[in-house]
């Protein structure tokens, strides 16, 4: 029975932190996750944005211009599920580049987002403040993404993933559309921060 009192009780502060930090985490994925099953549910049917009998040539750049507008307030979740399907099947073709991203997200994640701010970041016997940490982290990013190759495969992604629908939204005809019902839907669906109908 005395032996039983010998045996090492760790701090109870430092045991109370990582299911904090796993908590918030498992809330913040499953947040996100829920996000975006919404948002994606708020999207128009493959089938009618895919449709061929709605596609012309514009007569004029400013027609184009315009169709591209009209087109993207009614299929803004399918144009940024087709930008980011892009994105996703650049990184999945490097996989250096994502690892790169993902290894970037993860100290964002763990050393700034999830770390108390009463804990102070120790590597090597020093401590570094919340501003020292945020920028390093900052410094970081800018390295990544602009003087790695890893800034030149996202952006290329972006674009090629723009330039589909900026061609998909020039050559179909929204004559069809029922664009009043985007005044209500532009701002409850996802991303709807990025905001503006036709």
């Amino acid at each position: 029975m005395a032996s039983a009192a010998t045996l090492p009780i760790t701090n109870p502060s430092s045991e109370s932190q990582p299911p904090i930090a796993t908590s918030a985490f498992r809330n913040l994925v499953v947040r996100l996750t829920e996000t975006v099953r919404h948002g994606l549910s708020q999207g128009r049917p493959w089938a009618e944005l895919l449709d061929r009998s709605a596609f012309s040539r514009p007569d004029s750049l400013t027609e184009a211009a315009s169709r591209i507008r009209k087109n993207f307030s009614y299929f803004r979740i399918n144009y940024f599920s087709v930008i980011a399907l892009s994105l996703g099947l650049s990184l999945i073709s490097h996989p250096s580049a994502l690892l790169v991203l993902l290894a970037l997200l993860a100290a964002w994640i763990f050393l700034y987002v999830f770390r108390s701010p009463e804990q102070p970041l120790v590597i090597a016997g020093r401590a570094f403040s919340d501003r020292e940490t945020l920028g390093v982290l900052v410094l970081s990013t800018i390295v990544v993404v602009f003087l790695t190759s890893v800034g030149s495969i996202v952006i290329s992604a972006l674009l090629v993933g723009l330039a589909v629908v900026g061609t998909h939204g020039g050559f179909r005809v929204p004559e069809d559309l029922f664009l009043d019902d985007q005044d209500t839907a532009a701002n409850t669906g996802f991303l709807s921060f990025l905001g503006g109908g036709a």
